[in-house]
């Protein structure tokens, strides 16, 4: 019996409101790339429609590719700063990997203990101030009553946007909710409009900047007790991963730990840092020559 053929299908490109060509796509990974250092698979070319396609409406544009043409002219260099926060990823919440802060909460203690009075932090990857606060409180929280060393927060990110929203510090009831028992009370006040805002005591303690992680060089110049880049590095490339930790080395005090996500590895650059514990980093050892 003979069979019959193999049945192709056709590829079907669903009807979109604007063309988006793969060359178009392929600019856009270019440009985002050199401007973030975000390396976006092929795979990621509908997200990137999702995300971009209000920037066309609004600049009543007629494609993907004049949108693109619209970034690369001299009048388009405001619209970088969209387009980098349009594709950029803001996940977070409150005490995210949460077994980070009782570690953070005891390095600050041994190194008040060590008569360090001053402490400070840099949350490298802030999103909407989520973490930042969360450093803030188990900060507070490492010195209950007594004596306590001044305690001072960077927080920077990329999206100007979400620095805003840190810097406010206002925030929906159910990420509130999900607070440690007795976190919201202490340290948030209840709005009118049924939002909560991050009490004077935290947000004195953080200050928010932008800044982006592949910038040839970083306006911060203090040495941090702690740094925390936590699930940023993880759309980076190899070689971008590696520029951002050997610059993150000189700010980290000798004693100083790095915390970074759960899924991001950084065997590779074992001339900086060494594993410590579970995705806590410290400097490496000097090799003996």
């Amino acid at each position: 019996m003979n069979k019959l053929p193999p049945i192709v299908l056709p590829k079907v490109e669903f009807n979109r409101e604007f063309a988006f060509s793969d060359q178009d796509f392929e600019r856009i990974r270019k440009l985002i790339y050199k401007e973030a250092g975000i390396s976006l698979n092929p795979s990621k070319k509908d997200m990137v429609y999702g995300r971009l396609v209000r920037r066309i409406r609004e600049l009543k544009l007629t494609s993907f590719a004049a949108y693109v043409d619209f970034l690369e002219s001299v009048s388009g260099k405001r619209e970088f700063e969209q387009f980098v926060n349009a594709l950029t990823t803001n996940l977070t919440f409150f005490f995210r990997e949460e077994h980070h802060f009782p570690l953070l909460a005891e390095h600050l203690k041994s190194r008040a203990a060590a008569g360090a009075s001053e402490l400070s932090i840099w949350c490298a990857a802030s999103s909407t101030g989520e973490e930042p606060y969360s450093l803030a409180i188990t900060a507070l929280e490492a010195f209950p009553s007594g004596h306590k060393p001044a305690i001072s927060i960077i927080a920077t990110d990329l999206d100007t946007l979400v620095l805003e929203t840190g810097r406010k510090g206002i925030y929906a009831a159910e990420k509130v909710a999900k607070l440690p028992a007795g976190y919201a009370a202490k340290y948030f006040d209840k709005l009118p409009d049924g939002n909560f805002q991050a009490k004077q005591v935290l947000r004195s303690m953080i200050t928010f900047q932008r800044l982006n992680l592949i910038d040839a060089t970083w306006s911060l110049r203090k040495q941090f007790d702690a740094i925390f880049c936590r699930n940023v590095m993880i759309y980076f490339d190899r070689d971008t991963q590696f520029g951002v930790l050997k610059k993150f080395a000189p700010l980290l005090k000798p004693d100083g730990l790095l915390f970074v996500g759960h899924s991001e590895n950084f065997y590779f650059a074992s001339d900086y840092f060494q594993l410590r514990g579970k995705t806590v980093y410290q400097h490496a050892a000097k090799k003996q020559g």
